[in-house]
């Protein structure tokens, strides 16, 4: 669904998203269709969230590491550490099915940032410096220490093979 401008708030170290009421179809299959394979189409629901994302620490810059506009790892851009917490409400139309609860990212990893990619990227891999390849590990803790030790070092970047024709998800 769209975001509308006027849910979204920043700050210097924070990003939220309000939502109310908002129309929605709950699907049974992706991607989503008339029916699925029981014959049974996708059931308009009403969603609404509240969700903050909060930065910390110092930013960690991204160079691109590949000119391939395919590569995921053709983007550059700064990013933080960053937590989020909100809260969540679904009901479907019908009454059949509510649910609502409050989440939270913490203790998990997570980061926040702006970032550039496609043409907007072009000539960055050339700048000097040391290169911190825009990867991340599995963590189960979001420390800014542990995040500048599993980062601030050489990471060997994973190789990928093939590509995803883009005629398959776009219908």
């Amino acid at each position: 669904m769209q975001v509308p401008d006027d849910a979204i708030k920043i700050t210097d170290d924070t990003l939220t998203i309000s939502l109310t009421n908002v129309a929605d179809v709950d699907q049974f299959q992706f991607p989503g269709g008339a029916a699925n394979n029981l014959g049974i189409g996708g059931v308009p629901a009403t969603a609404s969230f509240n969700i903050t994302y909060t930065k910390s620490g110092m930013p960690r810059h991204v160079r691109p590491t590949s000119a391939d506009p395919l590569s995921p790892f053709n983007w550059a851009g700064e990013m933080w550490m960053a937590t989020n917490s909100g809260t969540f409400s679904l009901a479907y139309n019908d009454g059949s099915f509510s649910a609502q609860g409050s989440f939270s990212s913490s203790g998990n990893f997570g980061e926040m940032g702006t970032e550039r990619n496609g043409s907007f990227v072009r000539g960055e891999m050339e700048t000097e410096g040391p290169m911190l390849l825009p990867f991340a590990q599995n963590q189960t803790s979001s420390t800014t220490a542990q995040w500048t030790e599993s980062v601030g070092r050489a990471i060997n970047s994973p190789k990928f093979k093939g590509r995803v024709p883009l005629k398959l998800l776009v219908h």
